[in-house]
């Protein structure tokens, strides 16, 4: 402290000194000509200071760091530490994760891989503890997180509360469970993230007087303003499936705007390769018409105050030194990445190596009885069927009925063979042997002559394969057996091609580049030969399909769910 109190003062050189910074004050909504001095990590001055290491900025602009509010770095279908390499080299020096798809599979000990494999990362990474392991009790999980298993770490420094609140039922209806978990966080003073998509009135008071802080599932004005209006923080999602930020960045102002977050929720690699992390959230902001500093601050100090982040999120003597070099503040070319003043990343690019250790108990997740043909018939018992409609660029799905005509081929029996853009989806319970086999069907996907299959599949995690042929669905599914978890493409009786997801079925062991290209690969060919429509990402949608919180009609391994019932349905009307 002494030493750092004679930097400022002047009276000493520090150890690296920014000069001639367009430093931008999220504080004061300024922009200032001058150098910033680093001293341990730590922000110590900002004014005219030497040191016999500065790095002349020459009038470029320094940022703070960009906090991601809300993220599973599971989607990325990477490690921790491959994660780390992309987002950091696009100015994300921070995420507050939520690792509740790998929970969902492997327990606390899920959690624990996560926390171990973040240790030595520049990227700082907070935790939320997953809330709803099973996320409803619709569904079979790999795994059951009562509050008892997450009292032990609850009170760890790096976890920063209980993470999205998904069973919002089991909040109004005072849920005994999620009663405990809900004590367990305020006892030790801690957020909770919200997660309940269309609640209003006193439905919606009654779940934010439980504690619910945050909510990242707004995709209306309507409902992001009373949210706002209650004290919630509102998370500006751009994810790979579900994307909010042009509708909702229209009601931003500055009467409103430090109740704002930006965040990712669920990203593929691909998309972070070729767009960014948050700063494709800050360009897109800016391009929408919102002031430049106002996206920083959005990006950065809302975050950090919202979750009690006390020393990051802005430039200012105290603070950690996670600072951004920007060309200009329109394209936003990040240049370079300091992490507490070291150089992490420049020009896109990582500057950091990763060990990853090995974690068998993470490996051979997919428990999965001899599936057969016969297994995946759908018998209908009448004309009228409740069928799954999907939305381009939503998580939200129509529940929608149907005739069957000359679209919607069956045979004698009832059984469903195809229809026109109306393909069979089923979901395959694979944590503990039972047999259970969710099947439906769903439309406007638009897969033609073939099947996908994942492992992928939120919250639970259990296998989800689509198609239109019962043999290709089949061998789709034998093949996520063999490679023990991933996605893999199907069509006319032989595989196209997998991406192997070993660690829990989600994760690839593979550097991010090498996930990348094979899954560029595997959407070329879901486009061009199966025929999926240009407005779906295929992987991203279809993992969504199997998640009994966001309207309307869902599957799981237990049948046909629909969410605003919260009950199951049947097929045939």
């Amino acid at each position: 402290m002494k030493k750092n109190i004679e930097i400022a003062r002047g009276e000493r050189k520090a150890e690296l000194v920014f000069k001639n910074a367009n430093i931008i004050n999220v504080f004061t909504n300024e922009i200032l000509l001058g150098d910033v001095a680093v001293n341990s990590g730590k922000i110590v001055g900002i004014g005219n200071y030497s040191s016999n290491q500065e790095i002349d900025l020459k009038g470029k602009y320094l940022s703070p760091g960009f906090i991601d509010a809300h993220v599973h770095i599971e989607s990325s279908k990477v490690t921790p530490g491959q994660f780390a390499k992309a987002i950091l080299s696009r100015g994300t020096t921070t995420i507050i994760a939520d690792p509740h798809e790998i929970a969902n599979v492997k327990g606390v000990e899920g959690i624990q891989y996560i926390l171990e494999e973040s240790k030595k990362l520049p990227l700082e990474i907070y935790l939320m503890l997953p809330s709803c392991v099973p996320c409803t009790t619709f569904e079979s999980s790999g795994a059951i997180l009562e509050a008892d298993d997450l009292e032990s770490l609850m009170r760890e420094e790096r976890i920063l509360g209980l993470g999205e609140m998904m069973d919002y039922m089991g909040v109004l209806n005072r849920n005994e469970k999620i009663m405990k978990k809900i004590k367990l966080v305020h006892q030790v003073e801690k957020i909770i993230d919200g997660h309940a998509p269309f609640i209003s009135g006193k439905e919606l008071n009654a779940y934010v007087v439980a504690g619910a802080k945050t909510e990242h599932e707004c995709s209306t004005i309507e409902e992001m303003i009373e949210r706002l209006r209650l004290g919630m923080y509102i998370h500006i999602r751009e994810g790979s499936a579900a994307k909010n930020l042009k509708k909702l960045i229209k009601a931003v102002n500055k009467d409103n705007l430090r109740r704002i977050l930006f965040c990712t929720d669920d990203k593929e690699s691909s998309e972070l390769l070729k767009n960014g992390s948050i700063d494709h959230n800050v360009r897109l902001a800016i391009k929408a018409g919102v002031d430049p500093i106002d996206c920083i601050k959005i990006a950065s100090l809302n975050a950090a105050e919202a979750y009690g982040l006390k020393k990051i999120g802005a430039i200012a003597p105290g603070y950690q030194a996670d600072l951004l070099v920007i060309d200009d503040l329109k394209n936003f070319h990040i240049q370079a990445v300091y992490k507490k003043g070291e150089l992490v990343a420049k020009d896109g690019q990582a500057l950091f190596s990763i060990f990853q250790k090995k974690y068998a108990n993470m490996e051979n997740t997919v428990n999965i009885g001899d599936i057969k043909k016969e297994d995946l018939r759908i018998l209908l018992k009448n004309k009228k069927i409740n069928i799954i409609k999907l939305l381009p660029n939503s998580l939200i799905t129509e529940k929608v009925t149907r005739d069957i005509d000359n679209n919607i081929i069956i045979r004698e029996d009832g059984e469903y063979i195809q229809g026109q853009d109306i393909q069979k989806i089923a979901v395959i319970e694979r944590h503990k042997k039972t047999g259970n086999i969710g099947l439906a069907l769903i439309e406007g996907f638009g897969l033609k002559d073939g099947a996908i299959a994942s492992t992928v599949a939120h919250d639970s995690h259990n296998l989800i394969v689509i198609g239109d042929c019962d043999e290709d669905m089949l061998l789709a599914i034998q093949e996520l057996k063999k490679v023990g978890g991933g996605i893999t493409l199907v069509s006319k009786g032989k595989v196209l091609e997998t991406l192997p997801l070993s660690i829990a079925g989600l994760m690839s062991k593979e550097p991010l580049e090498k996930v990348d290209e094979k899954l560029n690969k595997m959407l070329k060919i879901a486009y061009d030969v199966l025929k999926i429509k240009k407005d779906i990402q295929p992987f991203m949608m279809l993992s969504f399909m199997a998640l009994p919180v966001i309207p309307k009609l869902k599957l799981t391994d237990k049948g046909l769910f629909d969410v605003e019932k919260f009950q199951f349905i049947d097929l045939s009307i």
